[in-house]
């Protein structure tokens, strides 16, 4: 992606005002093709630390360094601490590629985490794949991120096995057999999620009845609503983003429109309840975490994160804590901060076990995974299924 003046210019202005966000320690080390000869491994960060996402970033970013923090107080890595420099994309693609761009050029990382959002981590992976700086995304789903290159990884499930998660619950769990869809058009995320949503509830015998639109920030979705309450529907299939899930949601009590609504991993936000209020209550969501279902090692973290946060971690934080941690692991493994060895580690990642799983790499880079499936009530999300690849 062709970065102007201009827009370098406002990411180092927003990089100053908000985005450097660093763990203690001195001077940086690593980068492209580096050996590591600082005291220091620099790992970048890049997040929607301010925005209409922004609890997505911060609470991956209270996650990252949980584990960052964790690592060094082990003694670190091939005899070197880990530092985290975080730099906010505020939402928004060319700010993703800027960040990226800045942390290899001039924070010097020798690998990068990022995004959540696929969109973003579509226009950072781009940037890191051409520099050949090896990427880990938390917990973008959409499958076009890693195919992007060889340089870029997930330690998250994908779109299409998320959606036929949510297809086979609504069909054979909730006995839903007509759904409608009202999907983010200017989403990659929502986009891939909704068709392999639809792909699967109709190789199951299932109908979408209607499909609706709607674009990231929009805060009427009057017309959308009252087409859909003009069919059969017996459910919505909304895979958005949480902001405008929870207008939906208030929306959807206005008008009368009784169907329960349906949901990825983007729903998972406490923003969600505190704006979709009662109405959100009865509706389901794919997830990476369950904390109310968790392993000892999970429990241990959600118990560690809420003693040094004071809050609860969400699955999106329980990814970018996985993320760090295996990163890390690939750098001990990897025995330096080449980045053609890391990368090579990272490759060969094998039953990693993490907060959300155990995790092993594919050929494709990503992770397979099971899901959970949430269940949203009393202004809260709790387990309702476990749904294996």
């Amino acid at each position: 992606m062709r970065i102007d003046r201009r827009s370098l210019f406002i990411a180092l202005a927003s990089s100053t005002l908000f985005g450097v966000v660093a763990c203690k320690g001195g001077s940086t080390g690593g980068g492209s093709g580096s050996t590591g000869g600082g005291s220091e491994i620099v790992l970048g960060h890049y997040a929607s630390m301010t925005g209409s996402t922004a609890h997505f970033g911060q609470d991956t970013d209270k996650a990252v360094r949980m584990a960052v923090d964790e690592v060094n107080a082990a003694g670190g890595v091939i005899g070197k601490k880990l530092k985290v420099v975080t730099l906010d994309t505020r939402g928004d693609s060319a700010e993703a590629a800027n960040a990226v761009t800045r942390l290899i050029d001039v924070e010097k990382s020798t690998a990068i985490l990022g995004e959540v959002a696929s969109s973003l981590s579509l226009a950072g992976g781009r940037v890191a794949q051409r520099r050949k700086i090896p990427m880990v995304s938390p917990s973008s789903t959409n499958p076009k991120v890693t195919e992007v290159g060889d340089y870029v990884f997930r330690v998250c499930f994908l779109d299409p096995f998320q959606g036929k998660v949510m297809a086979k619950f609504a069909k054979e769990t909730l006995k839903v057999d007509k759904v409608a869809i009202l999907k983010d058009v200017k989403n990659d995320y929502s986009i891939g999620l909704s068709d392999a949503f639809k792909e699967s509830f109709e190789k199951l015998g299932g109908k979408i009845v209607v499909e609706q639109s709607y674009g990231q920030g929009d805060t009427d979705f009057s017309a959308q609503l009252t087409a859909i309450k003009n069919t059969d529907s017996q459910a919505i299939f909304v895979p958005g983003y949480y902001a405008e899930v929870g207008g939906i949601a208030r929306t959807a009590e206005r008008l009368g429109v009784k169907l329960p609504l349906l949901g990825g991993d983007g729903w998972d936000a406490p923003d969600l309840f505190k704006i979709g209020g009662e109405a959100i209550n009865g509706s389901y969501f794919s997830n990476h975490f369950a904390p109310d279902a968790a392993t000892p090692k999970a429990q241990k973290f959600v118990a560690d994160f809420k003693a040094k946060y004071g809050i609860e971690p969400t699955g999106l934080g329980a990814l970018g804590y996985d993320a760090a941690a295996v990163l890390a692991d690939a750098i001990k493994r990897a025995g330096k901060t080449d980045t053609d060895a890391l990368r090579a580690a990272l490759a060969d990642t094998k039953n990693f076990e993490g907060v959300t799983g155990s995790i092993t790499i594919d050929p494709q880079r990503n992770a397979q995974k099971s899901a959970v499936v949430l269940k949203i009530e009393g202004g809260k999300a709790k387990f309702a299924a476990t749904v294996a690849p």
